[in-house]
């Protein structure tokens, strides 16, 4: 037990940043650029964290709080799914409630801390984050609920353990492909690299942040990318050679493959209109609520 949790652990801080370097790399090259080296974001974070941190007189605990949310909620999502073939060390019935509430819990007080600035643009990204996480909460518990079905189990240790397939599971990892692009604030939802407040949501909430506590939203974030990611996986992929070395490379290739991945569809579209947002968000709660009816026949 104690093992198997050191090692999601050290998979998570570990490898979390190469996942967002992956993609950074793949849009410089995509764009023939030289971009950034493949490991700078374990620079930036280093970096960050020993600088000094500016804060407002306005700001409250609320405001510290919300870097720290953002790292130890991946800490303890990581523990409730299973990365490849290493069970999760935390299992029972019902525990992708507390892995979906989990985030919740971390975006509430994100949200808290922007509007703790009393800046109109952070509150104005604050209320599209929240607004949009309302759109994906229902797409993502009717992905769960697919899952159910299929596993015949509430955990999340069977459902992405089971060997199902179909065309109701492939609607549902569609849809749960969007909801990680749209949870990690990544293109057509968002655009992490704008610069221009007025299109930003996820970014403008944090333009406050400086020094050890915006690296600590860099890390979170990256960790927030590989938990999700490890979630899509496990479906996609469900390893079984027998070999547990050889299952976790095979994970571990496959989580590089889809930052790669993410990083040809930043590189292939462009960000959709604000007023799109909500409309494919909708259409995607009723993909996958068509995905759990096509369970029922």
């Amino acid at each position: 037990m104690i093992a198997r949790t050191l090692i999601h652990l050290l998979l998570l801080l570990g490898l979390s940043p190469l996942l967002a370097g992956i993609i950074t790399r793949v849009k410089a090259i995509i764009a023939g650029r030289r971009g950034a080296p493949l490991l700078q974001i374990y620079y930036d974070i280093v970096k960050l964290l020993q600088k000094d941190m500016v804060l407002s007189r306005t700001t409250t605990w609320v405001f510290r709080a919300g870097p720290v949310l953002a790292v130890a909620v991946p800490l303890l999502a990581c523990l409730l799914i299973p990365f490849g073939p290493l069970q999760a060390p935390v299992s029972f019935a019902g525990d992708f409630v507390l892995f979906a509430y989990l985030f919740g819990l971390s975006r509430f007080f994100t949200v808290l801390a922007a509007l703790d600035t009393g800046s109109s643009f952070e509150g104005m990204g604050a209320a599209r984050e929240a607004t949009f996480s309302c759109l994906a909460e229902p797409t993502l518990f009717i992905v769960f609920m697919v899952l159910t079905r299929l596993s015949g189990t509430l955990s999340l240790n069977g459902m992405l353990s089971s060997d199902s397939s179909g065309v109701s599971l492939f609607l549902a990892t569609v849809c749960l492909f969007v909801i990680l692009l749209v949870e990690n604030c990544r293109i057509p939802f968002d655009d992490p690299t704008t610069h221009l407040e007025l299109t930003m949501i996820h970014e403008v909430m944090v333009l406050d942040h400086s020094g050890p506590d915006f690296g600590l939203i860099l890390y979170g974030a990256a960790m927030k990318l590989f938990v999700l990611g490890a979630l899509f996986t496990n479906i996609v992929l469900p390893v079984s050679t027998g070999n547990i070395a050889v299952n976790t490379a095979i994970f571990i290739g496959f989580m590089l493959g889809l930052a790669a991945c993410i990083g040809l569809v930043e590189s292939a579209m462009a960000r959709l209109q604000m007023v799109r947002i909500p409309q494919l968000l909708v259409g995607t709660s009723l993909l996958s609520f068509f995905s759990f009816i096509l369970l029922l026949r």
